[in-house]
C-alpha cells in the first residue's frame, strides 16, 4: 500500500475521480452516456499525440513540431487520395499519413543527432517550416469532401444505442486505436532494449554514451516514432471531424505537454509512464469538458490548462529535488 501511495498515477486517478464527482454533482448531464462517449472520443487524438511526446521527453528532449507534422501528413494524404479518387481500404490513408509523419520525424532526428542541435530549437524550426511549406505550395483551402473510407471510419462505433428521443449515440471505435498504441508503446519502453536505451539516454546522456549505447540510432527511433504517431493522430483527427483543414491543431502542443507532465514525466528526462500519460490526457479532457458543463466560458480553458502545466512542472521539480537530496 505504501508503494501505491507513492505513485503519481494513484493520486492522479484520485484527482480524476474527485473532479468527475464534483462536476457530475453540479450538472447531471456529465453522467449521460452522450457526454461520456464524447469525452472518450475527445481523448483519442490528444492521447496518441501524448504517447509520442512521452517518448521524446523520456529521452531527455522535447518536440513541439508534432501538430504541424500531423497537419502536413493528413492534408497531403487527403489531397492526393482525392486527386486519384481513392476508394480502397482505410489502412492505405493511415499508412500514407504515418509514412509522411515518420519521414518528418527522421528529419528532426537527423538535425539533432548530426549537428548536436537543441531539440526545442530544431522542432520549433521544422514545425514552422513545414507549416509554411504546406500553405505556400500545397494549399490553404479546407477539404470537406473526404475520401469515402475515411468517412466510413468516422462512423465506426463499437457500441451504439438509440435514445428515447430517437437520436443514436455511439462509442467511437477510434478509442481502440488509442488502447492498442498505448499497449505497444508501453511494451517498447518497458520490455525492449530500445525502450531501456531511451530511458538511459534521458537519465544521463553522457553515461549512456560511455556505456556504449547507440545514441544516434536512439534519436532516429524516438523522433521517427513521434512522427509516425503524429501522422496517425492527424489522420484520425481529420476523419473524426470530417475535414482536412491546414490550420487545424494550432496550439495543441501546450495541452499535450501539460498532459504528459501531469502524468508524471520529468522534463529533465529519464522518467515517465504510459499509464500516467493517459491519465493526464483524461484529466485535461475532463477539465476542458467540465468548464463548459459548469457554465465557465471556453476562453478560460487555456487559463486552466496553463495553470495545470505550471503546477505539474513545479511538482515534478519538487519531486526531483527531493529525490536528489
Amino acid at each position: 500500500m505504501d508503494k501505491i501511495l507513492r505513485k503519481n498515477e494513484f493520486w492522479l486517478f484520485c484527482i480524476l475521480l474527485l473532479m468527475a464527482f464534483i462536476v457530475g454533482g453540479s450538472n447531471d448531464a456529465f453522467w449521460s452516456r452522450t457526454n461520456l462517449f464524447s469525452l472518450f472520443k475527445s481523448s483519442v487524438v490528444m492521447g496518441i499525440f501524448a504517447l509520442g511526446v512521452l517518448l521524446v521527453i523520456v529521452s531527455g528532449g522535447i518536440d513541439i513540431s508534432f501538430p504541424a507534422f500531423a497537419v502536413f501528413s493528413f492534408y497531403i494524404t487527403v489531397k492526393y487520395l482525392l486527386y486519384i479518387k481513392f476508394t480502397g481500404p482505410v489502412v492505405i490513408p493511415f499508412a500514407m499519413s504515418m509514412a509522411i509523419g515518420t519521414l518528418l520525424g527522421l528529419m528532426n532526428a537527423f538535425l539533432i543527432s548530426t549537428f548536436k542541435l537543441i531539440p526545442l530549437i530544431v522542432t520549433l524550426g521544422t514545425g514552422s517550416a513545414v507549416t509554411g511549406f504546406l500553405r505556400a505550395f500545397v494549399g490553404t483551402g479546407t477539404l470537406s469532401n473526404l475520401p469515402q473510407p475515411l468517412i466510413d471510419f468516422s462512423r465506426w462505433n463499437i457500441y451504439t444505442e438509440t435514445l428515447s428521443d430517437g437520436s443514436v449515440i455511439g462509442f467511437s471505435g477510434s478509442f481502440l486505436i488509442l488502447i492498442a498504441l498505448s499497449l505497444a508503446v508501453a511494451f517498447v519502453l518497458r520490455r525492449t532494449t530500445l525502450g531501456r536505451g531511451v530511458y538511459a539516454m534521458g537519465g544521463d546522456l553522457t553515461a549512456a554514451v560511455r556505456a556504449g549505447l547507440p545514441v544516434p540510432k536512439l534519436y532516429y527511433f524516438t523522433y521517427g516514432l513521434v512522427g509516425a504517431l503524429a501522422g496517425t493522430a492527424g489522420i484520425v483527427h481529420c476523419s473524426l471531424i470530417r475535414l482536412a483543414n491546414p490550420r487545424d491543431l494550432e496550439g495543441a502542443e501546450m495541452e499535450v505537454i501539460a498532459a504528459v507532465v501531469l502524468g508524471g514525466a520529468s522534463l529533465t528526462g529519464g522518467k515517465g509512464t504510459v499509464s500516467g500519460t493517459i491519465l493526464g490526457v483524461f484529466l485535461i479532457v475532463l477539465i476542458k469538458g467540465s468548464l463548459i458543463l459548469v457554465g465557465i466560458p471556453t476562453d478560460w480553458q487555456k487559463v486552466a490548462i496553463g495553470v495545470v502545466l505550471i503546477t505539474a512542472t513545479a511538482l515534478t521539480a519538487y519531486r526531483s529535488s527531493k529525490g536528489g537530496r
